[in-house]
């Protein structure tokens, strides 16, 4: 029987990408406070870098769903989505790396200065770090605002395992996720790989989350 003096997290299941669902911290308040900022930024291009989950994605969302705008992935850009670039003021480009038409990423980068829209790109590097073949494209990239989003804290890391057991439906104790803030790797990836194997082995067991399953997962 559960202790009645424990503090039990539950929430509703529902993924949004509003800003009131987007925790801010001192991992990723700059990028944040500077998004909601437009259109009064020094340059029209900005560089969000950081490693995966690390919510790249939930602050372009929260981007444009203030400001609106239209969002590509780098990877799948083609030729006949410049037709969209031309009829928007805000374009997102997600997940730039080393794999794209160099070409068309370099002509939708002179639409975004000839036509003084905005760009906002986000990679897992820095984009002035990409080592493109194309000389023009690197020389463009030097024009970047570069805001890369930091290490999770604390306070994230609390946030980040708590919305996503909320995501699962998954009732937690705080004093759990405490002990896991402690002992867990502080990387996005490791976070939610965690998270994952916790829903996965809670459910092959039939259980609760509890401080046996944590180690387990831990390898404590």
């Amino acid at each position: 029987m559960r202790d009645q003096n424990q503090k039990i997290i539950k929430f509703d299941y529902e993924k949004n990408y509003k800003n009131e669902d987007f925790f801010v911290s001192d991992s990723n308040k700059h990028i944040f406070d500077f998004i909601n900022k437009w259109p009064k930024w020094e340059k029209n291009f900005l560089n969000i870098s950081g490693e995966k989950f690390s919510g790249k994605s939930h602050l372009t969302n929260i981007f444009l769903k203030k400001y609106s705008g239209v969002t590509f992935d780098a990877k799948t850009f083609k030729n006949n989505n410049l037709k969209d670039v031309k009829i928007n003021e805000n374009i997102i480009i997600e997940n730039l790396d080393k794999n794209i038409d160099e070409n068309l990423i370099y002509t939708l980068f002179n639409i975004i200065e000839q036509d003084n829209k905005y760009l906002i790109v986000t990679s897992i590097k820095p984009i002035v770090d990409i080592d493109f073949n194309l000389t023009d494209l690197r020389s463009r990239c030097k024009n970047f605002i570069l805001h890369s989003i930091n290490r999770p804290d604390d306070d994230l890391i609390f946030a980040l395992i708590l919305k996503n057991f909320s995501d699962r439906q998954i009732s937690i104790d705080e004093k759990l996720i405490k002990y896991i803030i402690k002992r867990i790797d502080r990387s996005y990836g490791k976070i939610f790989d965690f998270i994952y194997k916790i829903d996965e082995i809670s459910l092959k067991k039939k259980k609760s989350i509890d401080i046996k399953i944590i180690k387990e997962v831990l390898g404590n």
